[in-house]
């Protein structure tokens, strides 16, 4: 597989909305997970990835129903006609059942077809559209500038769940701090009310209380180490503090 934006990206400033950071940055993500998956062997897609009960061949056929996912989104967006993420839940699965038993080769070709829709929607996205409401898969609102967002976030919290060679020290420095704010959204209202303080990559400080104001209950340590945790990846042993039990990743 070889990925290839066909744009030159220029020094001209965006429109207020337009997230070409996070654009570029699912390309470059994107460009990371060709070259994991294109070492990956009929036997290796067929071996336990880090998700309970999902090979790694279901978590590459999810990355590529994702981005199908998210093309429906912007299509929302663009034309203002309803265009839900998945049919349902139960559809969604079903396609990563069913995609996850096919030929590695086929899961490949079915990974780079869904990322280049996915990037030429970005492309051919109209600037105004970026501020329009949709759903998420999750339910909650959110303007069209975040999807871009969204689908860097899965990327590369599935590359790591791959468990081939990329961990949480491995994340985009320049996106850890945005990667960690989506993380203790997760829990809002779900759990007591606990601090998190984190040491990010380029050695600063950053607070986040959890589900209410600041609480004597805090949690410390890197960013990598916090991300793992809170998206149920690691078991948060080399955190620092009283580690509150956690409800399921969403």
């Amino acid at each position: 597989m070889t990925y290839t934006p066909s744009t030159q990206h220029t020094s001209v400033p965006a429109p207020r909305g337009v997230p070409d950071r996070h654009i570029t940055a699912v390309r470059e993500a994107t460009d990371v997970l060709y070259e994991v998956v294109e070492e990956l062997d009929e036997a290796a897609v067929r071996g336990q990835s880090l998700l309970p009960g999902w090979t790694r061949g279901h978590v590459i056929t999810h990355l590529a129903r994702n981005a199908d996912a998210l093309v429906n989104l912007l299509t929302w967006a663009k034309t203002g006609v309803e265009h839900q993420a998945y049919a349902s839940r139960t559809d969604r699965d079903a396609d990563i059942e069913e995609g996850s038993r096919r030929l590695l080769q086929v899961i490949k070709a079915d990974l780079d077809s869904a990322c280049q829709r996915f990037d030429v929607a970005c492309r051919e996205f109209p600037a105004h559209a970026w501020r329009s409401e949709v759903t998420a898969p999750k339910g909650q609102s959110i303007p069209a500038s975040t999807v871009p967002l969204f689908r860097l976030r899965e990327i590369w919290i599935h590359l790591i769940d791959l468990d081939a060679g990329v961990g949480f020290a491995d994340l985009p420095a320049d996106f850890v701090e945005e990667f960690l704010d989506d993380a203790v959204k997760q829990f809002e209202g779900r759990v007591d009310p606990f601090g998190i303080e984190v040491t990010l990559p380029d050695g600063s400080q950053r607070i986040w209380t959890v589900s209410g104001p600041a609480s004597r209950n805090s949690v410390s340590g890197s960013a990598s180490a916090v991300l793992g945790w809170l998206t149920g990846r690691t078991d948060g042993s080399d955190l620092r503090g009283e580690l509150p039990e956690l409800p399921d990743w969403i």
